[in-house]
Parts: structure tokens; sequence; C-alpha cells
């Protein structure tokens, strides 16, 4: 896949667009607006904080699976469009799960901007020692 053509200019932008259109969604599920019968969101929103994290369980497996085969398969260009339909899966799971916890996408992309020029393994070893590991 051409990275080029596939990556909008602003990521960040467009994650908080998305996450926007969740939260609005949460926000009519919760008042009533939204059938859970012919909205997936607000079907997602019904099952509340458990089905919402079993949910990117599974999809989080299913990503690991595509992965895999598209390994075995020479990262081969249907693999690869399986694998990112996959993460996309993922990660719209997992704004709905932010934003079910009030929390959005910038919290997530703060966190990785503060982790940025920090070892992986320095930065576990901070929290394994704050005890928030």
């Amino acid at each position: 896949m051409n990275k080029a053509n596939t990556v909008p200019a602003d990521l960040n932008r467009s994650l908080a667009h998305l996450a926007d259109v969740v939260d609005q969604r949460r926000d009519a599920f919760k008042a009533g607006q939204a059938d859970p019968k012919t909205s997936y969101t607000a079907l997602l929103f019904s099952k509340g904080d458990d089905g919402i994290l079993k949910k990117i369980g599974e999809e989080a497996t299913e990503a690991v699976m595509a992965a895999k085969d598209a390994r075995h398969a020479n990262l081969a260009p249907e693999q690869q469009k399986l694998l990112v339909g996959e993460m996309a899966d993922l990660w719209f799971h997992c704004l709905i799960a932010l934003s079910q916890f009030g929390l959005r996408p910038e919290d997530v992309v703060g966190e990785l901007e503060r982790r940025l020029g920090t070892s992986g393994i320095e930065e576990k070893a901070a929290r394994k020692a704050n005890g928030n590991d």
C-alpha cells in the first residue's frame, strides 16, 4: 500500500473528527435518540463497559490473526488490505471505549508524544517503579 495515498494530511484532525462523531452518537444514545436496532454505535454503547471491552478483545484477536496471515502470505496486497481493515476495526472500537470512559484520542496522542524520545524499556521500568504496571 502506498503510504502517501493512505495517510491523511492531518491524522490527529481525522481521529478527532471521528471521535466527535462517536461522542455525538453516544450522546444521542444516552438521550434515547439512537436505536441500537438501527445504529451499530448505539448498539455498542447499549452493551456498557463489559460489552465494549469484550468487542475490543475480539477485534484485537482478529487483527493479530490478519497480521499473521499477512506475514505468511509475504504481505500480498490483498492480505495487507485485510490487515488494514482489521486494524481500522480495532481503532474504531478503541474510540468507542475512549468515549465510554470520557476520554479522547487526543489523550492517547498526548501520552505517545510524552513518551517520544524515551526508551520503551525505561518507560516500562518507570511505570513499574511507580506501581502502574
